[in-house]
């Protein structure tokens, strides 16, 4: 259980996981940080009553590296990443910070949220 304090390739030899597990959200919003918090809890075959089994926190810059890397694992889910943002057109009336990645850049545009 820990906040994430970076992101990247791996080279460990993995593989798919067995059973599934539910994962709950919550937002945390402390001392003008805001935190995506993540929690797994046991597959349906866990013998103890359901309890957190995992969990992990992302910080704004975290959630952006975390956007850029399922993109490029998974670049068919732009359409609906946009059909899931709120407002006619996405999320036009939201500030975006101009010093984000070319990645994240490149993610606004194709979106239409940014020219």
């Amino acid at each position: 259980m820990a906040r994430i304090r970076s992101i990247a390739a791996g080279t460990q030899k993995v593989q798919a996981h067995p059973t599934e597990v539910d994962c709950y959200y919550n937002i945390i919003d402390e001392d003008e940080t805001r935190l995506l918090h993540l929690s797994t809890f046991g597959s349906d075959y866990r013998q103890s009553k359901p309890k957190s089994s995992q969990s992990i926190q992302l910080d704004r810059d975290m959630a952006v590296q975390l956007i850029e890397v399922l993109l490029k694992v998974f670049p068919d889910i732009l359409p609906a990443a946009k059909a899931a943002l709120p407002g006619p057109r996405g999320a036009s009336d939201i500030a975006w910070p101009v010093d984000e990645s070319p990645i994240f850049q490149s993610l606004l545009r194709e979106l239409g949220i940014k020219d």
